[in-house]
């Protein structure tokens, strides 16, 4: 496929001002340096971000397939994140990011305003509330005062004003005055080499949560079908992770969840052949490169199996350690994985990768707009003493990450547009 095209002089003036280096690392991600240059600028900030130990915990399941940890004590949401990759050096970058990510949307330092909603949007630009995913507290309301924080508009660069739910990640007890009002998740929050990394993973994460909720609330007649035939996959990243599964015998599917927005994304099942063979687990991924996507997918599905071995994450809930709630988890994944049908042709979905990173960040500009979704927001979180670019993306319209009844997030108009 022919690379997408990067017109300076067509691209509006916020994408125009992004940096637009080329692509130097494309093993499993596209970025502008490989994970060891990240790791020699980066890593000397540890203990800024409260990092206090950074540990290889790969061994603790047969896969292969690196995981590392970050750990961080006095973190004010999860204490410990999780980082995955071909390389363990990417693996370390990885979980190195995450947590200093999570630690900058903890300690938010743009300007706040204090304000209800009619207010606010007398005097300044504002987020369109009616699309942004609410909570099912029901908090909101436009003339209750709740904390807003000043966001970019990505296309035009203009400020505009978001709520600061959708932008920090502070979860300590008790929280601000006007919370209760928007999902409080890490939806979106990203980091990266450049700001422009930053930007197009964060782009990517917002644009994978609409897309699973969406396929997730489809019937069985839309979602079959979409399922990959993995024989068809010639991407080597993800053949070589396809390889890994099957040699300890740890079965797969993956399914081609990609939304009419149109950036590749998967949801990667995997389960031992008995359930004490191994705990099944989830992954996704969404990339403008299908293969990328895959790999995302498939290393996430590993990364949650490490995980729950090490029981690593505060978030965990104790019964997911019961005898029954295991096996219950693997049947219902080998349920997913026995059901018959067609299967989708890996190489028949469409990579929209262009040569630079900004060039992916306008592809994926122009594929919302083409919806009706946007304009695509986002909150600077980068602090000028660290100079580690942090951003939280916010894309009115589209969807939060569904849980179902554990999750506090209401379904937007996407996800109510779809039948079941």
């Amino acid at each position: 496929m022919a690379p997408v095209s990067d017109p300076v002089m067509a691209l509006p003036r916020g994408l125009a001002a992004l940096d637009e280096a080329p692509k130097a690392w494309r093993d499993g991600a596209h970025r502008a340096v490989p994970p060891e240059v990240t790791l020699k600028r980066f890593l000397p900030l540890a203990s800024r971000f409260g990092i206090t130990r950074l540990s290889d915990v790969t061994g603790l399941d047969r896969l292969g397939v690196p995981v590392w940890m970050a750990c961080r004590p006095n973190s004010r949401s999860l204490a410990v994140n999780q980082g995955k990759g071909l390389t363990h050096a990417a693996a370390k970058a990885s979980a190195f990011m995450e947590a200093a990510e999570t630690w900058h949307a903890e300690h938010v330092a743009l300007p706040l305003r204090h304000q209800s909603w009619r207010d606010l949007a007398a005097a300044a630009p504002i987020a369109d509330v009616e699309s942004l995913p609410r909570s099912k507290q029901g908090g909101f309301h436009p003339d209750r005062p709740i904390l807003w924080a000043e966001g970019r508009d990505l296309l035009s660069g203009a400020p505009v004003w978001l709520p600061l739910e959708l932008v920090g990640a502070d979860f300590t007890d008790p929280p601000p005055a006007g919370s209760g009002c928007f999902p409080a998740t890490t939806n979106g929050l990203a980091s990266g080499n450049s700001l422009t990394e930053a930007l197009a993973h964060g782009l990517c994460e917002v644009v994978e949560r609409d897309a699973i909720t969406l396929w997730r609330r489809a019937g069985g007649p839309d979602r079959a079908g979409t399922r990959l035939d993995l024989d068809t996959v010639e991407d080597a990243a993800a053949r070589g992770l396809l390889a890994r599964f099957d040699r300890v015998g740890i079965d797969v599917g993956v399914w081609d969840v990609t939304s009419d927005i149109g950036v590749p994304a998967f949801l990667c099942a995997i389960a031992g052949k008995a359930p004490e063979a191994g705990d099944a687990e989830l992954g996704s991924g969404c990339h403008p490169d299908a293969g990328v996507a895959l790999s995302r997918a498939l290393t996430e599905a590993a990364q949650a199996r490490t995980t729950f071995i090490a029981g690593s994450r505060d978030d965990f809930d104790p019964d997911a350690w019961n005898p029954d709630t295991r096996a219950e988890r693997w049947h219902t994944a080998r349920r997913w994985l026995s059901v018959g049908g067609s299967r989708r042709d890996f190489r028949a979905i469409q990579s929209i990768a262009g040569p630079t990173v900004r060039s992916d960040v306008a592809t994926v500009s122009d594929r919302l707009a083409t919806v009706g979704v946007g304009p695509i927001l986002y909150a600077d979180l980068t602090r000028p003493e660290f100079g580690l670019p942090v951003v939280r993306v916010v894309v009115p319209g589209l969807e939060a990450a569904d849980r179902g009844s554990e999750g506090d997030y209401l379904p937007g108009r996407r996800a109510r547009g779809v039948v079941p």
